[in-house]
């Protein structure tokens, strides 16, 4: 036997595992970058005041700096996997980590409210492509028995960057200005694209799609999708079908949706291929994974506007309470990716889907004193379920598909993710704003002479409430009914969030145990 043929097994295991270590750094790289793009979405959450003052915007204005980012993020995340098949991964995640890098600095730099829309919602749109990429890829990078830990570790990237977002921004602003809520994008992007750069090659561009790009269907999903998440995100503060403006963009995005729909299923090479629904376990991975995302969405936006409006938390305050979340999270990862091997993943799924409602109706005991003692507990129930349900999800949305399909599922899969979110916001503001109104009004007609603990604050009151010089007591009544009419409304979008989790946790059981071993990566 020849030195060569002894030496060459030897040979293949060492090229093996640097191709492995070739795969890891590069899916971490990233999986950075996705985490920057998540969390960019919330990060001006905690500090829109501060860029309202710095930019002389107005409170309907402001807005703006963070549906901006999600209308444009909504639209690029359909389109990732065609571009991305276009351009390959490799360059396409480069580009987009470059241009998410330069939006950021331009929006550190933005001088009035209008060029902070656009700087956002390029950043947006450059920051969508890097989601689905980064997912689609984690399945071409590693062969089935070695995806569990990527996998827990994507999931932990979107559940955990959400959460986080305004945790971090909050101290930023703090320590800083709410320049560096940008700024801090910088140097990490130019290391994300030079890594992705070197290390990922993981598929060939293919020039020839842009000769057949379907140009009216892109058209008609921007204009769909656009025009959905504007009326999700304005119609809770415009009561809806009572503003015109919301009318009419409810009938575009109708029209539009219509021949967007229209277009995909008869055209021969659509922008967006709707197949991957025909696949049981897909299908209600998307389902379950939106219905979480609502629960997700709707916790990182109750609870801060809970501390900030009643407890009058300020923006550090409001961080350390919601750390807690993004704390258990980051513990219950290992213990995921130990789980995901030895269960049937179905089961994990319910199992996670109970812990974020068992959290959720222990959150929704909220009081004029609840702070962080009262929420350490929910928010660590709520954030170890959803990284287990979520990391669930995603394992089964795209491990039973075949590997040509992976880019156009991973891009319908966190569509549905950010509609569920987008979907879950309009539904809280919504039920907001009609419980708060209705437990006000509920609490004023109780405040009646005729009751006896009316009747032992008025003999507080010298001269009752006609003496004029208590009005100052009176102000004090009303405040105390608004703050508890607010009380109340947060814990009725609570016990909502609690049912969500009920409808989600049994959809799995719907179909049968998939088979996760299937074919390796090719590249």
């Amino acid at each position: 036997m020849s030195t060569a043929a002894v030496a060459s097994p030897a040979g293949g295991d060492d090229a093996a595992r640097a191709k492995a270590r070739r795969n890891w750094f590069g899916f971490f790289a990233m999986t950075f970058g996705v985490f920057m793009a998540f969390l960019d979405i919330q990060i001006v959450a905690s500090s829109l005041n501060e860029i309202r003052a710095g930019l002389s915007a107005s409170v309907q204005e402001i807005s703006w700096v963070q549906s901006a980012y999600l209308i444009a993020e909504v639209i690029a995340i359909p389109l990732s996997g065609y571009l991305s098949r276009i351009l390959s991964t490799r360059v396409y995640f480069t580009l987009s980590v470059l241009g998410f890098t330069a939006a950021s600095a331009a929006c550190a730099m933005a001088w009035n409210i209008e060029s902070m829309m656009l700087f956002r919602a390029l950043q947006g749109f450059l920051g969508g492509g890097m989601i689905p990429s980064a997912f689609a890829a984690l399945y071409m990078m590693f062969p089935p028995d070695k995806r569990v830990v990527p996998q827990v570790l994507a999931g932990l990237v979107a559940t955990s960057a959400p959460t986080l977002g305004p945790v971090i921004g909050g101290y930023i602003t703090d320590l800083s200005s709410w320049h560096w809520l940008f700024l801090v994008n910088l140097l990490p992007g130019l290391l994300v694209a030079a890594a992705v750069w070197a290390l990922v090659d993981i598929d060939r561009p293919q020039p020839a799609l842009w000769k057949g790009i379907d140009l009216p269907g892109v058209a008609t999903m921007a204009l769909f999708l656009g025009a959905t998440e504007w009326v999700l995100e304005e119609g809770p503060s415009h009561n809806w079908l009572d503003d015109g403006a919301i009318v009419s963009w409810a009938a575009v995005a109708v029209v539009a949706g219509t021949l967007f729909f229209w277009r995909v299923l008869t055209h021969h090479n659509p922008i967006v291929d709707l197949r991957p629904f025909r696949n049981p376990h897909f299908a209600c991975a998307n389902a379950a994974a939106a219905l979480l995302s609502i629960s997700l969405f709707a916790g990182n936006y109750v609870v801060p506007l809970f501390l900030g409006q009643v407890r009058g938390f300020n923006s550090r305050q409001i961080g350390d309470t919601l750390m807690m979340s993004g704390v258990a999270m980051f513990l219950a990862a290992p213990f995921a990716a130990r789980l995901a091997r030895r269960y049937d993943l179905r089961y994990l799924f319910v199992f996670g889907s109970v812990l974020v409602v068992i959290g959720s109706v222990l959150m929704a005991n909220l009081t004029a004193d609840s702070g962080f003692a009262e929420l350490a507990l929910p928010q660590l129930l709520r954030g170890g379920g959803f990284m287990l349900a979520l990391v669930c999800c995603s394992t089964l949305s795209l491990s039973t598909l075949p590997p040509q399909a992976l880019k156009n599922a991973s891009g319908l899969y966190s569509l549905m993710r950010n509609l569920g979110g987008a979907l879950g916001l309009a539904a809280i503001n919504t039920i907001l704003y009609a419980r708060e109104a209705l437990h006000e009004r509920q609490l004023l007609e109780a405040i009646t002479p005729t009751r006896a603990p009316v009747r032992a604050l008025l003999e507080t009151m010298p001269g009752g409430l006609a003496d004029r010089a208590n009005l100052p007591a009176v102000a004090r009544l009303l405040q105390l009914v608004q703050q508890q009419s607010a009380v109340l409304s947060y814990n009725d979008t609570l016990i909502a969030m609690c049912w969500i989790g009920v409808v989600a946790a049994p959809l799995f059981l719907l179909v049968k145990r998939p088979n996760l071993n299937g074919p390796a990566p090719q590249h």
